[in-house]
């Protein structure tokens, strides 16, 4: 059977370097702040999609709770009774100078 272990090339492949500690051409620390960029323009864009995600889903539920907020308020007819009842007393208790 073949060996499947992949060849060693004697070139470095995407191997990390620290800039501050490499002695770099000034077109190389060009080319890193580029890619550097580059990946950071490629990062907030997906950022910035799940952010506005997020924003309009705490929007819609802080909406939904709103809304349903004033729907079961305006449900509610505890003060029209209240003042149902107060107006039946008024008017069926006895007349006098005050009323």
């Amino acid at each position: 059977m073949a060996d499947k272990k992949p060849l060693k090339s004697g070139s470095p492949f995407a191997t990390r370097i620290d800039p501050t500690k490499e002695s770099l051409s000034q077109e190389q620390m060009h080319f890193i702040k580029q890619v550097e960029l580059e990946q950071w323009k490629k990062k907030t864009s997906k950022l910035r999609t799940r952010n506005v995600v997020t924003g309009l889903a705490i929007g819609a539920l802080v909406l939904g709770i709103y809304g349903y907020t004033f729907y079961s308020v305006s449900q509610e007819r505890i003060m029209d009774e209240i003042d149902e009842e107060a107006k039946r007393a008024r008017l069926q208790g006895p007349k006098t100078g005050a009323n």
